[in-house]
């Protein structure tokens, strides 16, 4: 009843037969027959990758999605009732990969920045300093200074702090959910741009310790590879209690992709599935959360700031509120269209709420209840470019988790066949075959050009703006105006519509 998703059409006068397509699909789409000298495709096993259409020498191959001629229904549409097709043959849960795909509002489309023009000059970020350093971690309400034989001296102690070049991170993706190669490619792109990765909820493999300086270590309900050593190797301790794809359920990493060396990393049995609970066992109220901050801090002497990873849910804003008044240093909120390895379609299609309004909503009620100093405010959650960035700073954040975005560097092409562990780019996969495919040595390239790439085009948007610090954009609503938004998504944005002084 299924019919396939893909069409893979073959230009029979351009296709010489050389097989780099069967040699390079991972999901047995093309087979050679010997008798026939001739490569036929197998169109319902096409996960739509794209990669033997990239590399077909002859340009012979062309993949399009199969046309749905169900009969028009605005209610039934075809993926709905393939859907059911689906789970009438398998009786399970229907999984996906990356973020959620359906016509939801996309609140950065509709937002135009300001620029200056007369009376406020615009600034050239090729002349002039424009400073896009960025600390995370919890600020005093105040500082006191005196004046000493080498000038003026801070007196106030402050927290640690992570300090970024820029207002970009890589955000949380576990080594197990995608390959050693695209980790330590994110390793070293951090390291180079001078910002940081995210381990996601997988441990440490223990030839990226060296990345210690440029690196969050999450503490997941699972608690996969957490030790002292791990704790004490990172630049910051992240405590994941929810991801955007999948608010309010655990993980699943199958026993396939449990190898020997993530066997050792995870610190589970080799071939086994590893199962992250829903919720910590430890954790139930903000004051059990409280507790796991400061143990992790005493933990490390007080030397590193401890965040809290959370979905962009309905009540976001009060929990925030607690999470910053337990002691984090910093939050990271991922939304609605946040990506995933694997979770169940209908959980990442219909929970959570989109970032821009989460943190909009965040960074108002902690600034009316005057706490917004002593804590940070990371936004994750489909940051597709630097327009996304300077829009979603404005409406309060203090910098970005990337994730998506940065496989998509990599050469990820969205199939959303994650989970299946057979991603043809070499990224989520732990197939020996398949990893080699990415070359770290290129990847942390590209990765350390697409932050360098970001950060300019931030620079030319600030200096258009007139302003040549990041932190004068932070909350700083004015600079943003509503497009084909309605009164009530306005307010919620904290924004005007557009034409408004």
């Amino acid at each position: 009843m299924l019919t396939p998703e893909f069409r893979v059409e073959r230009d029979r006068e351009r296709c010489i037969a050389c097989q780099v397509c069967v040699r390079q699909c991972a999901n047995d789409v093309h087979v050679y027959d010997t008798d026939d000298d001739w490569v036929s495709s197998d169109e319902a096993a096409c996960v739509g990758c794209h990669r033997c259409m990239t590399l077909c020498p002859t340009h012979a191959l062309t993949i399009r999605r199969t046309p749905r001629d169900f009969r028009a229904n605005a209610n039934w549409s075809a993926d709905r009732i393939n859907g059911i097709y689906k789970q009438a043959e398998t009786g399970g849960i229907l999984l996906t990969g990356m973020g959620c795909d359906q016509p939801y509002p996309i609140y950065f489309d509709h937002l135009l920045l300001n620029a200056s023009q007369v009376t406020n000059p615009s600034i050239d970020p090729l002349r002039e300093p424009m400073e896009l350093r960025t600390y995370i971690g919890r600020k005093p309400d105040r500082v006191e200074v005196t004046l000493g034989a080498n000038g003026v001296e801070l007196q106030t102690q402050i927290g640690p702090q992570l300090k970024l070049e820029t207002p970009i991170m890589f955000s949380a993706m576990s080594y197990g959910s995608i390959s050693y190669n695209a980790c330590q490619s994110l390793a070293r792109a951090a390291e180079a741009s001078g910002i940081l990765y995210n381990t996601g909820e997988g441990g440490l493999h223990p030839s990226l310790y060296q990345y210690g300086p440029y690196t969050i270590a999450q503490v997941a309900s699972g608690r996969f590879g957490v030790h002292s050593e791990y704790l004490k190797t990172a630049a910051a301790l992240e405590i994941k209690i929810g991801q955007g794809a999948k608010p309010g359920i655990g993980g699943h990493l199958p026993g396939e992709k449990v190898t020997a060396e993530i066997s050792a990393t995870r610190m589970i049995p080799e071939g086994t599935d590893a199962l992250s609970p829903a919720p910590h066992h430890d954790i139930y109220s903000i004051e059990d959360l409280r507790q796991l901050i400061f143990a992790l801090k005493e933990a490390t002497d007080y030397q590193k700031p401890v965040g809290v990873k959370v979905a962009a849910v309905h009540h976001i804003v009060p929990i925030a509120s607690g999470i910053a008044r337990a002691g984090a240093d910093y939050i990271a909120v991922d939304g609605l269209r946040g990506g995933t390895g694997a979770a169940p379609t209908v959980i990442r299609n219909n929970v959570g709420i989109p970032i821009e309004l989460a943190i909009a909503a965040i960074d108002s009620r902690l600034r009316e209840e005057g706490i917004r100093n002593q804590i940070s405010l990371i936004a994750a959650g489909s940051i597709r470019n630097s327009g996304d960035v300077v829009k979603i700073i404005a409406l309060g954040a203090d910098a970005v988790y990337i994730g998506t975005a940065a496989l998509v560097a990599l050469g990820c092409h969205l199939c959303q066949k994650c989970y299946t562990g057979k991603c043809n780019w070499g990224i989520a996969t732990q197939d020996p075959y398949l990893t080699k495919r990415l070359n770290p040595n290129l990847g942390y390239l590209r990765l350390n050009n697409l932050i360098r790439a970001w950060s300019m085009e931030i620079k030319e948007m600030l200096g258009g703006m007139g302003i040549n610090a990041i932190e004068s954009l932070r909350g700083n609503r004015d600079h943003l105006r509503g497009v084909g938004l309605n009164a009530t998504e306005l307010d919620a944005l904290g924004v005007k519509v557009a034409g408004w002084a």
